[in-house]
This record gives C-alpha cells, sequence and structure tokens, in this order.
C-alpha cells in the first residue's frame, strides 16, 4: 500500500454533500478493470472526508445518510463504483492509449475502403487520426465515441462499414481441425462434401477478410478455396 502523499482521491457528491477517501492508485485502478476482485488494499485512509487535501472528515450521521452504513469498505465499495476516482498522470497516458488502440480496431475490422473494397492499413489509420487529429476520451466507451471519430475521419479516409459473405472450402485433412475456428467467424452455411471436405459461408466484417484469409491459409497450408460471395448491408 502506498503512503498517504501519493494516493489518489475517490469522491462521490449526493444531495449537496461531497465525500472523499484517499485509495492506492494501482490497486483502485486495478478494481476498476476488474483486475482486482476484492477491496483489500486499496483504501489508503479508513476515514471519510469532506476535503481529504485539508484533513476535514465528513460526520458519522452524514455518512449513514448518504451510503445508509458508516463501515468503511462499504462506503469504499460504493464510492469506487458509483463515483468519480482521479488517475495518475501515467494512469491516464496508459488508459487513453488503450481507448485509442479499441476504436483503431474496430475501425480496422469494421471498414474497408470503398475505393478498393480492401481493409485500410493501420499505417493509413493512423496518419488519419493524427492529421484529422483526433481526440480521444479515455473515460467513455469506444464505440460511443465511433460516430464522431467517424466524422473527423471521412474527409480524410473514405470508409464504407458492411459485412461480406465469403464461401470457404477446407479439405477433409484440415476441416475437423478448422471447424471451430470456423464457427468462431460467423459461418452462416456448412456442409460436409462425401470426401470429408468443409464447404461453408460465413458473414464477416470487410475489414476482416485479410485476417480470415491470412489464418485459413496458415491453417490449411495453402490448400483452402475462397470465394467473394457478395456484400450485406
Amino acid at each position: 500500500m502506498v503512503s498517504l502523499d501519493k494516493a489518489i482521491i475517490a469522491s462521490y457528491d449526493r444531495e449537496g454533500k461531497h465525500f472523499e477517501l484517499y485509495v492506492d492508485p494501482d490497486a483502485a485502478y486495478s478494481y476498476l478493470e476488474g483486475q482486482k476482485k476484492d477491496l483489500k488494499n486499496i483504501l489508503v485512509a479508513e476515514e471519510v472526508y469532506e476535503n481529504a487535501k485539508k484533513g476535514e472528515r465528513a460526520t458519522s450521521a452524514a455518512v449513514q445518510k448518504a451510503f445508509g452504513t458508516t463501515d468503511i469498505m462499504g462506503v469504499l465499495e460504493f464510492v469506487l463504483k458509483n463515483g468519480e476516482v482521479q488517475l495518475t498522470t501515467e494512469q491516464k497516458r496508459k488508459k487513453l492509449e488503450e481507448r485509442r488502440k479499441q476504436i483503431l480496431t474496430i475501425l480496422l475490422r469494421e471498414s474497408i475502403d470503398p475505393r478498393t473494397n480492401a481493409p485500410h492499413t493501420l499505417i493509413r489509420m493512423e496518419n488519419a487520426f493524427e492529421e484529422a487529429r483526433i481526440t480521444v476520451d479515455p473515460f467513455k466507451d469506444a464505440r460511443e465515441q465511433l460516430p464522431d471519430v467517424i466524422k473527423k475521419l471521412r474527409p480524410l479516409l473514405p470508409l464504407k462499414f458492411e459485412k461480406v459473405r465469403v464461401a470457404v472450402k477446407i479439405p477433409a485433412a484440415f476441416a475437423h481441425r478448422a471447424y471451430g475456428s470456423l464457427k468462431g467467424w460467423g459461418m452462416k452455411q456448412e456442409e460436409w462434401a462425401k470426401n470429408g471436405d468443409l464447404i461453408c459461408v460465413l458473414e464477416i466484417f470487410g475489414g476482416e477478410q485479410g485476417e480470415l484469409f491470412d489464418k485459413l491459409n496458415k491453417m490449411t497450408g495453402g490448400q483452402v478455396e475462397t470465394k467473394i460471395l457478395g456484400t450485406l448491408p
């Protein structure tokens, strides 16, 4: 557990009252991210404050009214789930980068270049992000930010979102081993030939074509047969 001078503040507001707790930044962040399941070693000082930096403690009556308990661990759990937790500069940087990567991953997987009907490359997408000066909110869900990001990207980078139907034929020697992976790709139709070959139709996002074909080639030593059947809205 960190010392008080390295702790961060978790806060909660209710009915005009403000409450603060001193928490360990790494332990609190791990808990919020779901990596840590318990509350052990999160709390740095076993006090509920009105103003932690000034050392002004909240009254027991105010704590009871706001949280329905004066138990410090119960208050901590409630504040972590419903309040706001400060982050260190390094944590903010890390969270910002994670959210940016999530948005990039979605765009690369689900969009294509309408001029070529091929997926965009990561370098092209990252360059467009820089040129459009895309700002990402580290605390907002990646998908919720997509409409605004796409609006800013489109003048620089043509984007089309659609699904593609792909027919796949896997030789018998690889069919059973590949079957589970194909189901994970969104198999819509399947047929087993008399010789054991697996013939199926997948529905994937346009940007997933390159990744799919690479994996199929690796699974079959290049003996897979594929055909684009068309696109879906």
